[in-house]
């Protein structure tokens, strides 16, 4: 009888064991490396073009494979007072119209991974469902982009335009309102995720 339960108990542990080791070789998570990773936001004013970089930022990736490769979970933040554009009058009017005071990051969090289409040699187009959270203001957004994997590591690039003012951004002003920008903003990344 005991050496029933305790070939029963062997068994058991020899299942569960396969199951946890099944699900670790499906399911990978990887962090988001801040030194290669590179966010650029770009906009228009009445007297030129501007550009501002993001220096801060950190997030996860986690991909299931079962048979398909497929993301479970997506998540970016980006530390708000760490977008610089290389002119402290510019970075002020920025971080004033971020509320950055009371607003500390800008995030993305994923809710559905809507598409995935495999464009052969470990690339994928893809398109998710998420929660952009700008100055307190959350709002649904798609966001499609090029996902690269390779040995340890996945790599994300594509943009995202869209409007200050869904986010209740008033857009900055200079020079006592004599310089303008435009509404719309674009986001052009390039996240590497390692494990």
């Amino acid at each position: 009888m005991r050496i029933i339960k305790q070939n029963g108990m062997m068994w058991l542990f020899t299942i569960l064991t396969v199951i946890f080791a099944s699900q670790n070789l499906l399911a990978q998570e990887f962090n988001l490396n801040n030194t290669k990773s590179s966010m650029s936001i770009f906009g228009t004013s009445s007297l030129h073009d501007w550009e501002e970089t993001v220096e801060e930022q950190s997030g996860n990736i986690e991909l299931n494979n079962n048979g398909e490769i497929n993301i479970s979970n997506l998540n970016v933040s980006i530390v708000a007072e760490s977008i610089k554009s290389g002119k402290s009058a510019m970075d002020k009017n920025t971080y004033k119209a971020l509320d950055t005071k009371n607003h500390k990051t800008i995030t993305f969090k994923m809710n559905e991974s809507k598409k995935v289409t495999d464009l052969g040699n470990s690339q994928y187009q893809v398109t998710v469902s998420g929660k952009l959270s700008v100055s307190g203001v959350t709002k649904t957004v798609d966001l499609s982009f090029k996902m690269t994997l390779a040995s340890n590591t996945v790599t994300l690039e594509g943009e995202k335009t869209f409007n200050m003012k869904d986010f209740g951004i008033e857009p900055p002003k200079a020079l006592l309102g004599t310089i303008t920008t435009g509404e719309d903003v674009t986001i052009k990344f390039k996240s590497i995720f390692t494990n």
